[in-house]
């Protein structure tokens, strides 16, 4: 029998190619189908481990879901950017890969990033979520979240709906 090793930490310069990975295996999984496939490659192209290895230097947390194999996921957060909303904080990104989805990890990940934002006295945080990415907001649905906000943004000449939820 072996031993999984799972932990969540802050990222390093070193898991740039591993975080390029997963932003790129989780977005063609979560929106293959939703995002115009042209807008969608251009994402992956901009998000090169290049652009992860400064993005790792910035000042904005980042935490790898690290199976002890480098990262399976990651999570992106900090102070809430959009001031209309009753929140201090906010989750960027939360994603993993497609097959460590569906086993709690994404629970783990998450409660650890709200753990950090509460010690940041950010007790009240969104996370927005394109409407029609369904696994996504049954996932925060399921974590408590409440739809507080709902707008309309064109990505690649195609409107589509996002949604904020809540959580205190």
């Amino acid at each position: 029998m072996s031993d999984l090793l799972v932990s969540i930490r802050h990222a390093k310069p070193d898991d740039a190619a591993a975080l390029s990975k997963v932003f790129d295996v989780a977005w063609r999984e979560a929106y293959l189908g939703i995002i115009p496939g042209l807008t969608l490659e251009k994402m992956f192209s901009r998000r090169s481990e290049r652009w992860w290895r400064s993005t790792v230097s910035r000042g904005r947390p980042l935490v790898v879901l690290d199976i002890g194999q480098g990262a399976a996921g990651y999570a992106s957060y900090g102070r809430c950017r959009d001031r209309s909303l009753p929140a201090r904080g906010e989750i960027d990104e939360l994603y993993l890969l497609p097959e460590y989805q569906g086993l709690g990890f994404g629970r783990r990940l998450f409660k650890a990033v709200r753990n950090d934002l509460r010690h940041r006295e950010m007790d009240r945080f969104v996370v927005w979520a394109l409407e029609d990415n369904e696994r996504a907001c049954a996932f925060y649905e399921g974590m408590g979240g409440q739809k507080v906000s709902r707008v309309e943004e064109r990505i690649g000449g195609t409107p589509l709906a996002k949604v904020a939820y809540l959580f205190r």
